[in-house]
């Protein structure tokens, strides 16, 4: 990996992640295997073009954004790794509970219930609230 632009996108990729996620997704670009190039476009376009960017959005604003359009989407798997980039860039628990609110009257209540099962699950696994209980566990889905 020579290329400057994939550097940096690894580089903010570990900022948002953490050494242990961006040693495994330079494991990824080194490949030159199936999915390799989509690994590559990600780290150049995704993390350093526009994860990257220092103007008008400080990475907070842009985890609440992303946060927003994953949950929409009813992208689960996806918004758990924007809940921890999130916490990782200084949102508080309470922020991306307002997300959840926010975003309800517009996407309903089966894409909230899915994206707090999803935020339960990293909060626990970040030692957040551990006593937590998803709709599944309270016997209301």
């Amino acid at each position: 990996m020579t290329d400057a632009k994939t550097k940096r996108g690894l580089q903010v990729f570990s900022e948002l992640m953490g050494a242990k996620a961006a040693a495994e997704f330079e494991k990824g670009l080194e490949n030159t295997g199936f999915g390799s190039a989509i690994t590559k476009l990600a780290a150049e376009y995704c993390f350093a073009d526009v994860w990257g960017r220092d103007t008008g959005l400080e990475r907070a604003e842009r985890s609440l954004v992303i946060l927003s359009v994953l949950l929409a989407q009813r992208q689960t798997a996806e918004f758990k790794n924007h809940v921890r980039i999130g916490l990782n860039n200084g949102l508080k628990p309470k922020q991306i509970e307002e997300v959840l609110i926010q975003a309800l009257p517009y996407v309903g209540f089966p894409a909230i219930a899915s994206a707090m099962t999803a935020t339960i699950e990293v909060f626990r696994e970040k030692g957040i609230n551990p006593d937590l209980k998803t709709s599944e566990e309270r016997g209301l889905l």
